[in-house]
């Protein structure tokens, strides 16, 4: 039986509207439709929904009703077998790798923004063809070209196809013999490609390599530059990327790439991790996704924290940095994770699970209560790996063993912990489940320096910090607390986020770090002026003494023969 056909018309530029015509043959008698609430690898339930208008449904020369049943499903009586079209409009203007985008300038869409998911029918051949294209513009995807154009064996692999298309620049490589595709929207007259090509290739020949091969015949990275965001989203064959045009090399980059071009390689390196590790290596969970509601698992530590270990440390097996820049991205990430509260509270487990609820709807409170299965999931692989090397083993083995074992498939929890039993013994896997289900701190200090990288404690906090206290900050607009985190001296003098700081000790203040040139010496007693919801209150908050801001990672002396087995650079 044939499939469902789209027809997508880039219909309205200037409105940023889609028009799509989907045409089934042999329909069911009640046939229902569906568009996804979420977009597997972004655990949020986003509505994609929200988007469609004009809803029609013709079979021959009838028109039908179309019944809507819930926000995201509808209903079409039909009368025999004869082909039913579908016709809506999506408007597209959500500047994001997560959903569609359509301007004068390019296009863009996932097809979980804009296909409808023909119930019954998901297997088989579903088919997209394209219209309304400009002239000039290219059509950049890693769905199986046909003709007139793209196929997919089914609804699972339509969705997991993006289409970058518009005017963009495009570059080619080889890595390990297979092809790969480089298309960045967006960028500056003086972005240099070919940089950028040269330095893509060798993460994806060392992540291959670590792999044994790649699982795919054809690889594309679609980019697109704008003045500020950064993100990505996996799919089987490609990824879907976003940067801040200043993160992209030019002619003026050094051959010591700065630190946001830095980013941008991490974020390349991230994704094609990926394609690995949860677009084949997938949570057991996830089987078979339900794309009308949440999909539950609690292993998201694995899939996102240990692909986020593995980003950076690509960039230094690749050459790209050496080690002890390599460290200092380590101890970025290890700040990040201690300024966070939340991390005693909630564990990686539990974090995963409720990404849905907690991770993507972050709001003030969210640093006290949460943990961040990035970060902090990435310190997890860290100690695991330097734990296995200290039993002549490492995570690299791990990986390759699970990947070998599953043959590319599913993974629970208990599958990964019987690895590592396997490989570093009953003992290592039962810390491994207590640093994912609990909330002690991690073994980071001892585990770096087994590993000759030195650990020490650096700088002077600010007030702010000293305080518990985030904010923003500007000479304009003043000083507004955005978080008060969980058991500093804000939260016991009562500062609460939202709150506007005026004032110190009868003084306007303009800046925090200003507070203890308004103290007398020895005074660590203070009165803050603050404006709650247009009511100026004052409050008295003791100042706690500053100690070290931050601890900084560097390569100790002495140590380079068990960092390059490590490192592998």
């Amino acid at each position: 039986m044939r499939g469902p056909r789209y027809r997508i018309e880039l219909a309205d530029l200037a409105a940023h509207r889609f028009r799509v015509t989907l045409t089934l043959p042999e329909p069911a008698a009640e046939q229902q439709f569906s568009l996804p609430v979420w977009i597997p690898g972004s655990y949020l339930v986003r509505e994609f929904a929200k988007h469609l208008s004009r809803m029609t449904a013709r079979q021959g020369s009838r028109e039908l009703p179309v019944e809507q049943l819930d926000k995201a499903s509808w209903r079409v009586r039909c009368g025999g077998r004869a082909a039913l079209t579908l016709s809506y409009e999506v408007y597209a203007f959500d500047a994001s790798v997560r959903t569609a985008w359509l301007d004068s300038q390019r296009a863009f869409f996932n097809a979980s923004s804009l296909c409808l998911r023909a119930h019954g029918r998901e297997q088989g051949a579903h088919r997209i063809e394209l219209a309304g294209v400009p002239k000039g513009w290219h059509v950049a995807t890693e769905a199986t070209p046909a003709t007139g154009g793209f196929e997919a064996t089914d609804y699972d692999e339509l969705l997991d196809h993006p289409f970058e298309i518009g005017p963009h620049w495009t570059g080619e490589f080889e890595a390990a013999g297979v092809p790969h595709r480089v298309v960045v929207a967006g960028a500056w007259p003086s972005f240099d490609g070919e940089r950028l090509l040269a330095d893509v290739r060798r993460i994806c020949e060392a992540q291959i390599a670590l792999w044994g091969g790649a699982p795919f015949k054809r690889y594309s990275f679609l980019l697109w530059a704008v003045d500020d965001g950064h993100g990505g989203l996996e799919h089987r064959a490609s990824t879907a990327l976003i940067c801040a045009r200043r993160e992209l090399p030019t002619s003026a980059e050094p051959a010591t790439p700065g630190d946001a071009y830095v980013r941008l390689l991490g974020l390349f390196s991230h994704e094609y991790f990926h394609a690995w590790n949860v677009k084949r290596l997938r949570p057991a969970e996830f089987a078979a996704f339900d794309y009308q509601r949440e999909n539950y698992t609690e292993l998201l530590w694995f899939f996102e924290g240990f692909t986020s270990y593995y980003d950076e440390l690509m960039l230094c097996r690749a050459g790209l940095v050496d080690a002890p820049r390599y460290v200092k991205l380590l101890a970025q990430t290890v700040n990040g994770v201690l300024a966070a509260p939340g991390r005693r509270v909630q564990p990686l487990a539990q974090a995963s699970f409720e990404a849905w609820t907690k991770y993507y709807r972050p709001d003030e409170n969210s640093p006290n209560a949460t943990s961040n299965y990035y970060g902090q999931g990435a310190l997890v692989a860290l100690c695991l790996d330097l734990s296995l090397r200290l039993r002549r083993s490492s995570l690299d083995a791990l990986m390759t063993r699970l990947w070998a074992s599953t043959d590319g498939g599913s993974v629970s929890e208990p599958a990964v912990l019987g690895a590592v039993e396997a490989l570093g013994g009953a003992e290592l896997a039962g810390q491994l489940h207590q640093w994912v289900h609990g909330t002690d701190e991690l073994p980071l200090r001892d585990l770096l320096q087994a590993h000759g990288v030195g650990w020490r404690d650096e700088g002077r906090q600010t007030v702010a910090q000293r305080l518990g206290l985030r904010v923003r900050e500007a000479a304009l607009t003043g000083i507004h607390v955005t978080h008060v985190l969980a058991g500093g001296a804000a939260e016991a003098g009562g500062v609460n986020a939202r709150d506007e700081i005026l004032g110190c000790e009868g003084w306007r203040l303009r800046r925090l770090d200003d507070v203890p040139a308004l103290l007398a010496p020895g005074q660590t007693r203070l009165r803050l002026l603050v404006n709650r919801d247009q009511r100026l209150l004052e409050l008295a908050l003791e100042l706690p003494p500053a100690q070290a801001a931050a601890v900084a990672l560097a390569p100790a002396p002495g140590a380079h023969a068990v960092r390059r087995r490590w490192l592998g650079a």
